[in-house]
């Protein structure tokens, strides 16, 4: 047990300590010459859980993979740029376009004809790669070919820029640019260095560009967004463990059990050692469940469920299921020859083996109860991509479930204190029941966002959830009733009617949304403000600056601290993120006025005025435009390369908290804002 509960932290520290710089795609390059005839072939192969987008999309959508040739010498293009097959082809709900890309592995050809003599084929291959919550900035991979030709030359040609366009766009797909005759040679930059003065520019903040990588990852470690994941789920767990506990199945089983132990062994010391490592036996028994969902899926999977349509709608049909059976219309049993089997081998065994088996045994008889709010929990925790969350939500689960039975046996007085079962543990199922229901909706959400059906809109959601919330409160008051229910029960309780107020109440609250109402209470289940056809909310917050330099000369002079907003025009997620957290009105308050938004944008064409050579672990690479710059200053100065990409800075660049990427929940976006404000008034 020690060893599973160190290697379950020592995996939660080694998450916390990874790194957030991403590089899922492996580019090989090859080139065939036959002749007057050449190919050029970039191979790619892509991690796990993320995407490689191919050449044919649209302008306004994600990063396409395209190629530059800033040198064609002996040469012409054959063509253009030519994925290969296997490209997997979805209606993307943000950019409101059918996208292409592809999984595991792509290649990419581009055919040339050969001019006579020498021949130069020098220029990079750009592309974007994004997963379920990150996208990196187009990235280049450099080639330069040089051979001769056994062929007759043609005249020459003067020397000229050629670049290719994805295939989608219409119109002319190579475009000649003309060679810069004058053009200084691009300036190296060492990583140790400073950015010099051809990066920055010269208005006295070349301290901007100081890497603060260290002073990032002490904030990051001292309380980091896994670590409060990971105890929020952690306490999801616990109080899912404590809602079991309070229905039919489990809380009569209790003073039967503890009974069991205290008259099963003479003394009483041995009576409770007992009792303790049979709640021990639970905790370790659904933990083991919570690996097993974890070495089942693997991490990769874990973190592509989360947008998943097939496994997303499999878990909406699995909690309308669940829900449908805590309102009363069947009951959910595992085989009673389960049951049978495991409760004869606890008989003929003795020893602490029976007392194990003794508890698995309560897993199964009470699953009819505990399964949907396990089934609930596991799915909830599965689609955040966490690695550990299973694992963690189950701890907390099992700790709930054991602790009454260790309780009850250390201090056996206590269960005449214990309230005895009874109509009320029936209207706890009820209750969940509709909880799981409302929870369903959120997984059919995702699955109707990605492709695209709109059936789910936010003001179809939010409808249902009104009229879900409100049956709710008037099942609490018994107007309504369902088949195992008491019917002769004619009063409502006080309990009931203040959990009746609630529901009824929560409906309420809901009904502005209709309309366009942030609702910010349910913004991280409901589907996001821009799906909402009826909308009179105007809250958009836009950049003070789209420039790190003039953004930091303007933080400054205004006494505000900046929040630095690494973006893309082809991120998915960096979408969201304004579309749902963003519009909330506390969040964009505290952004307008409080901080000096800068957002860069990593996949900005822009061209630089002279392209800028850098070197980044020995290896050199050209930054020619905008994008690259900023995609630069956040490899060189944050360590980190995913959008999208928030961090707080002082006005001499320094981090006031640590970055926060990817994570529609308002208030922890909220807390992060203010952590920042608060160490800038320090």
């Amino acid at each position: 047990m020690k060893k599973l509960l160190l290697s379950l932290f020592l995996g939660v520290v080694a998450q916390l300590a990874f790194a957030q710089m991403f590089n899922p795609v492996t580019i090989e390059q090859k080139f065939e010459a036959d002749g007057a005839n050449g190919k050029i072939v970039f191979n790619a192969t892509i991690e796990d859980g993320w995407h490689l987008y191919s050449t044919n999309i649209a302008e306004g959508g994600p990063t396409a993979a395209t190629i530059t040739f800033e040198k064609l010498e002996g040469a012409e293009l054959v063509g253009v740029l030519t994925p290969s097959e296997g490209a997997i082809d979805v209606m993307d709900p943000v950019f409101g376009m059918q996208v292409s890309y592809f999984e595991g592995e792509a290649s990419f050809t581009q055919k040339v004809k050969f001019t006579g003599g020498a021949y130069t084929l020098q220029g990079y291959l750009e592309y974007g790669a994004c997963n379920d919550e990150n996208c990196t900035p187009p990235t280049a991979f450099e080639f330069n070919i040089t051979g001769t030709a056994e062929v007759a030359a043609p005249a020459a040609k003067p020397a000229a820029v050629v670049k290719e366009k994805p295939a989608s766009v219409p119109a002319a797909k190579i475009e000649p640019l003309p060679v810069a005759k004058e053009e200084k040679p691009a300036e190296v930059i060492e990583a140790a260095e400073l950015v010099p003065a051809t990066v920055v520019s010269d208005n006295g903040f070349s301290q901007l560009w100081t890497p603060v990588i260290d002073k990032l990852d002490a904030f990051q470690n001292s309380g980091s967004t896994a670590t409060r994941s990971l105890w929020i789920t952690f306490l999801l767990g616990f109080g899912g463990g404590f809602l079991a506990l309070l229905t039919p199945c489990v809380w009569p089983i209790i003073p039967m059990t503890v009974s069991f132990f205290l008259k099963r062994s003479k003394s009483r010391k041995k009576a409770i050692s007992e009792a303790v490592f049979y709640g021990i036996s639970i905790v370790v028994i659904y933990l083991i469940l919570g690996l097993a969902v974890t070495i089942f899926f693997g991490a990769s999977a874990l973190n592509a469920l989360s947008t998943n349509a097939v496994f997303n709608i499999f878990f909406c049909a699995l909690l309308l299921l669940f829900g449908a059976s805590f309102l009363g219309g069947f009951e959910l049993t595992l085989p009673s020859s389960w049951t049978n089997k495991v409760d004869e081998k606890a008989s003929n065994t003795t020893g602490l083996l029976s007392i194990f088996l003794m508890a698995f045994t309560l897993t199964l008889v009470s699953f009819s109860c505990t399964g949907p709010i396990i089934g609930f929990l596991l799915v909830e925790v599965s689609t955040t991509g966490s690695l550990f969350g299973p694992a963690v939500g189950m701890l907390g689960f099992a700790l709930a479930l054991a602790l009454p039975f260790t309780l009850f046996a250390l201090f056996p007085t206590l269960l005449k204190q214990a309230p005895r079962s009874g109509g009320w543990m029936n209207t706890i199922k009820v209750v969940l029941g509709f909880v799981e229901i409302a929870f369903a909706l959120k997984f059919f959400s995702v699955a109707d966002l990605a492709y695209g059906w709109r059936l789910l809109d936010r003001e179809t959601f939010l409808a249902i959830w009104i009229v879900l919330f409100a049956l709710l409160g008037l099942y609490l008051l018994n107007i309504i009733r369902f088949p195992h229910d008491d019917a002769d029960e004619k009063q409502t309780s006080v309990p009931k009617f203040f959990i009746a107020l609630i529901s009824l109440a929560f409906a309420v609250y809901m009904i502005p949304g209709l309309w366009g109402a942030p609702c910010k209470a349910i913004s991280a289940f409901a589907p996001p403000m821009w799906t909402q056809d009826f909308n009179m909310y105007d809250n958009e917050v836009h950049p003070a600056s789209d420039d790190y330099e003039e953004g930091m000369a303007m933080a400054r002079r205004l006494g505000k601290p900046a929040m630095l907003d690494f973006t893309g025009y082809g991120c998915v997620n960096c979408r969201n993120m304004e579309s749902s957290v963003w519009t909330n009105d506390r969040v964009a308050d505290i952004l307008r006025d409080d901080y000096v938004l800068i957002s860069l944008f990593v996949d900005d064409k822009t061209p630089l005025p002279t392209p800028i050579e850098v070197e980044e672990q020995g290896v050199k690479r050209k930054l020619r435009t905008v994008g690259d710059k900023w995609s630069y200053l956040q490899r060189y100065k944050f360590g980190a390369n995913a959008q999208p990409f928030y961090v707080p800075v002082d006005n001499d660049g320094n981090p006031l908290a640590g970055s926060y990427s990817f994570d529609l929940d308002v208030d922890s976006y909220i807390k992060f804002l203010n952590q920042g404000l608060d160490n800038y008034k320090k």
